[in-house]
């Protein structure tokens, strides 16, 4: 199995930034195997849209609105995948999950929650003006 746990959520006032954190552990999870990783965001009453995610090898693929905003990355270990959120809006308020495709596979050619096995249990963020 895969294990995700995220942390660094807080609240902040629009403009400013938080780190997100998010680590990755399991029987089932290879740093030496292909993988996927992303970041979802869910908004009160809404559905769970992706944000972010990041292969073994480090590339990298945003949504449109979120691209000149946030960033994701990986520590070397492969242990941890982070997402660097800035100029933050109200807007950005929700929760946030971190997310791993099937191990031993690499991101797919669609980004949504289906194409996403394992999840974290979330991490607030509030935004406010």
């Amino acid at each position: 199995q895969v294990q995700l746990m995220e942390s660094g959520g807080g609240s902040v006032q629009s403009g400013g930034s938080l780190r997100l954190s998010c680590a990755v552990s399991g029987s089932r999870f290879s740093a030496n195997s292909p993988y996927c990783l992303g970041w979802f965001r869910q908004r009160t009453g809404e559905e769970r849209v992706a944000l972010a995610r990041i292969d073994r090898d480090g590339y990298t693929r945003y949504i449109d609105s979120v691209n000149s905003r946030f960033t994701i990355s990986q520590n070397a270990a492969k242990t941890s995948v982070y997402l660097q959120m800035s100029n933050l809006e109200e807007e950005d308020t929700a929760m946030y999950f971190c997310a791993s495709g099937e191990p031993g596979l690499w991101c797919r050619s669609s980004f949504s929650a289906i194409d996403f096995s394992y999840w974290g249990q979330g991490t607030q963020v509030t935004v406010s003006s």
